[in-house]
């Protein structure tokens, strides 16, 4: 297999949600992230695959559809339509939607399975442990908390299996698996879960079973068909399956020949040890190139209190974008939840700051600069000597820079220091705006300084919104038309080719006598609901 023949490509994922229910908000937050990351890398002008998906097998999915009075498949088929749709909402722009029900991917668990087996990898042996069927994941004993109930879904107990099973040789690359940690530290970001996933290593890792009995739904394990492949063997090769194109067949050689490997895993902290010990073990088997980079995110919580049916408090995305838009919800997660540590949900707080951030800091910055310039100026770009204009002038000064910071931070997901490095430009122009006070300028006859301050203040609101199109891309589209860009931030060949990141992210690229668009609110205020409706 040949790994990506060139830079320019760049393929990431999203976890494949499980599809016991309707997706939650912390499924939305980790694509919401992905989908922020391919949308810089397209703007850096690279070839995008943002893979999304469903990961469809398993006792739990069984169980829940017996539960309802549907087939698996029937159950499967309406979940995965409601991600489809949410995705849809929040401006999510995947390449591939993996579903690990295709009878594609079923080829591709196969061929893989041979491989291992072939290795001498894959042995049988008797599996006896505490399973928790809603992670459908063996326990230690030291792992669960009181009256064997598992840590994670602490309203479910745990139940005792003793079972035939095959193995994975998991223990057989504990030494390789250490000295990737130590020789690619940034295989697995953030630091906390690295040093998390290396101290599970350092207890000794034990091999793990990849098959189950007595189970109808997923895939025949090849060489024993009374046995089912195990979900989680079979969900990461999800992976795999989507990089292959609608026509080729699907082998392993073609799914691997171009996309892999996959430069970023976006993950939850919930399915670390899955990503971070589990997939590159089995490549590691396989003799497979590993992927770039996993990261695993935070959990989530609405007022400070963990989120849960049972405790009535569960946050909908969708009732969330059908009352704010995906801007509102994108930007908020994104800012001020630093990614890679847990975060809460507030709607006060998610009110306040969208109103404070874009609707007043922003929008009014633009609005009322529009205004002036149709006022004084016919509604053209005023025309100014850029390079006279000093080096510590508080906008170009900033905003020379703020291209490379933005971009670093992009590449870190750190995207709250992204928001807050932007607004500091923003709330910089207001200041500056106040101060220069054009309106007396021009009264006094000083056009030249009038259109110096005004031009500065464009330019920098064109530039932040250039910066925060990954996050609120029709926030940035609203923006640029009305500084007279016929420009469309959610199209993907426009992004590629008429928005290159080194020209579009420096400061000085709004152009002289362009025709301005009549001002108008891009960010309406949002009202305090007593209650979100979907």
């Amino acid at each position: 297999m040949t790994p990506k023949q060139t830079e320019n490509l760049f393929a990431l994922t999203t976890p494949l949600y499980y599809v016991n229910d309707v997706p939650h908000v912390g499924s939305a937050y980790t694509t919401m992230a992905a989908d922020a990351v391919a949308r810089f890398q397209r703007l850096q002008g690279k070839s995008v695959l943002l893979i999304t998906g469903t990961d469809e097998h398993g006792q739990k999915i069984q169980r829940t559809a017996e539960a309802l009075n549907r087939s698996p498949q029937e159950h499967c088929d309406q979940i995965v339509s409601s991600f489809e749709s949410l995705w849809d909402k929040l401006d999510i722009q995947y390449d591939r939607f993996s579903r690990t029900t295709a009878s594609r991917h079923a080829d591709i668990v196969k061929e893989f399975f041979g491989r291992l087996w072939d290795k001498g990898d894959i042995y049988l042996s008797q599996q006896q442990g505490w399973y928790c069927v809603a992670c459908e994941e063996f326990k230690e004993e030291r792992e669960l908390i009181s009256e064997k109930y598992c840590p994670i879904h602490t309203n479910k107990p745990v139940e005792w299996r003793d079972e035939e099973n095959y193995f994975f040789r998991l223990s057989k690359y504990q030494q390789q698996l250490e000295a990737l940690y130590q020789e690619r530290p940034e295989f697995l970001e953030p630091e906390s879960r690295r040093n998390e996933i290396l101290s599970f290593i350092g207890q000794g890792l034990q091999d793990f079973s990849i098959s189950r009995l007595n189970l109808e739904w997923g895939f025949p394990v090849p060489v024993d068909p009374k046995q089912t492949i195990y979900v989680w063997f079979d969900a990461l090769l999800g992976y795999v399956t989507a990089l292959l194109d609608s026509d080729q067949e699907p082998t392993l050689e073609n799914a691997l020949s171009q996309w892999w490997p996959i430069n970023l895993h976006l993950i939850g902290k919930d399915i670390l040890r899955f990503h971070a010990i589990s997939w590159p073990a089995l490549l590691m088997s396989a003799d497979l190139p590993l992927p770039g980079r996993i990261f695993g995110h935070g959990f989530l919580t609405k007022d400070g209190k963990k989120m849960g049916k049972s405790l009535g408090n569960t946050l909908d995305p969708v009732a969330l974008v059908s009352q704010f838009g995906s801007d509102a919800v994108r930007y908020y997660f994104l800012k001020e939840i630093e990614f890679g540590q847990d975060g809460d949900f507030n709607l006060t707080r998610f009110v306040n700051t969208l109103n404070a951030d874009l609707a007043n800091d922003l929008g009014n910055l633009l609005n009322r600069t529009l205004k002036m310039v149709h006022k004084y100026f016919d509604g053209r770009v005023p025309e100014v000597n850029l390079a006279a204009m000093a080096e510590d002038h508080p906008l170009k000064s900033y905003g020379q820079t703020l291209g490379k910071t933005v971009a670093q931070g992009y590449e870190n997901l750190a995207f709250s220091q992204i928001c807050e490095a932007i607004l500091n430009l923003v709330q910089a122009g207001n200041k500056y705006i106040d101060e220069q006070a054009p309106w007396s300028l021009y009264k006094q006859g000083k056009l030249d300084l009038v259109k110096s301050v005004l031009y500065s203040v464009l330019e920098s609101v064109r530039l932040a919104a250039y910066l925060l199109s990954p996050i609120t891309p029709n926030l940035s589209n609203r923006i640029y038309n009305q500084l007279g860009f016929s420009i469309d931030f959610n199209d993907k060949t426009t992004i590629e080719t008429a928005l290159p990141y080194e020209t579009h992210a420096q400061w000085g690229v709004l152009p002289a006598d362009q025709r301005l668009a009549e001002p108008q609110p891009v960010f309406l205020r949002l009202e305090l609901p007593e209650t979100l409706s979907s």
